[in-house]
């Protein structure tokens, strides 16, 4: 195992604190390390078109955080070098490897609530001065506010579990004093290929919470918080008004299998569930969302060619 960061003191010290054999200084030195068999891009928003493009011309497997990039154009670049490279390029939608998306997934695919016709995401916490990422209201740096931030959570997570694509989005939000260029909180309609309307709502201001439902005409599915890894979560299958089912499930194995599933992509022995082209897909959404805000118009989606 090794990392990277700039100040090569900060570096020694994080590898030690986490026991971490390896430190770089840099992205390139720790790429270019014979010791290094793939990497995982960790870094701000900003920085992840050049970190990724540095390790696919280095040769090695890359993983890198979500939102993938600042716009789609940036995505685009990254898929197209790993095709040509054909080096394995995934995004770290660590919300895919849950439990409760998984179930709730399988839940919408056996039609127990006939088809969906509402689907609701939510993702706020308090990011505002003195976050640690001190660089999330930065819009050069982030990208965006919480849209970017979580919203994409959101988004992704939907996509997963109704297996469906979003066409066209509307969105609304506010800025603040202290989120400046980028938004404070916002709210997204999606209208996915379907029919299904989803909303998502997420912010910097409000306290944290990450509820997930689906409504059809056979019944509601609802998760209180279910996109956090820190509890058990409740999955609930309602009708008429009545919990007809429900069942406790756990997310503290996520980003444990988020791992294992992008090392076993690296050895070869299955393909990693989220490749770069899924990154790509959320940032076209994002790109859309924004596009809204200026606007004032539902604005549509591009699809992304894969391969």
């Amino acid at each position: 195992m090794a990392l990277s960061r700039r100040d090569p003191d900060k570096a020694r010290e994080s590898a030690r604190q986490f026991q971490i054999p390896l430190a770089f200084a840099s992205a390139g030195e720790l790429c270019r390390s014979s010791e290094v068999d793939a990497v995982f891009v960790a870094t701000p928003n900003a920085c992840h078109l050049q970190d990724v493009l540095l390790a696919i011309e280095c040769r090695k497997p890359v993983l890198c955080e979500k939102p993938m990039a600042l716009n789609a154009d940036e995505c685009r670049q990254m898929v197209e070098a790993a095709r040509r490279g054909k080096i394995l390029l995934g995004v770290a939608q660590v919300f895919r490897f849950e439990e409760s998306t998984r179930r709730l997934r399988e839940q919408l695919a056996a039609g127990q609530i006939g088809a969906p016709v509402f689907a609701r995401a939510e993702f706020s916490f308090l990011g505002g001065a003195g976050h640690p990422r001190t660089w999330i209201n930065n819009l050069a740096i982030a990208g965006g506010g919480p849209i970017a931030d979580v919203g994409v959570h959101c988004i992704d997570a939907l996509r997963f579990m109704l297996q469906d694509e979003v066409v066209r989005v509307t969105a609304r939000g506010f800025s603040d004093r202290v989120s400046g260029e980028v938004e404070a909180a916002a709210t997204l309609i999606l209208e996915f290929s379907r029919g299904t309307l989803g909303t998502v709502a997420v912010s910097f201001r409000a306290e944290y919470r990450t509820p997930l439902e689906f409504v059809g005409g056979a019944g509601v599915l609802r998760a209180y918080d279910g996109l956090t890894v820190e509890k058990p979560i409740q999955l609930e299958l309602r009708r008429a008004g009545s919990v007809v089912e429900s069942e406790t499930v756990s997310n503290q194995f996520a980003y444990t299998r988020q791992v294992e599933a992008f090392a076993a992509a690296v050895k070869g022995e299955s393909e990693f569930p989220v490749p770069g082209e899924e990154g790509w897909q959320n940032q076209e959404i994002l790109d859309a969302a924004y596009r809204s805000m200026k606007s004032g118009k539902t604005e549509e989606v591009r699809g992304v060619r894969r391969v």
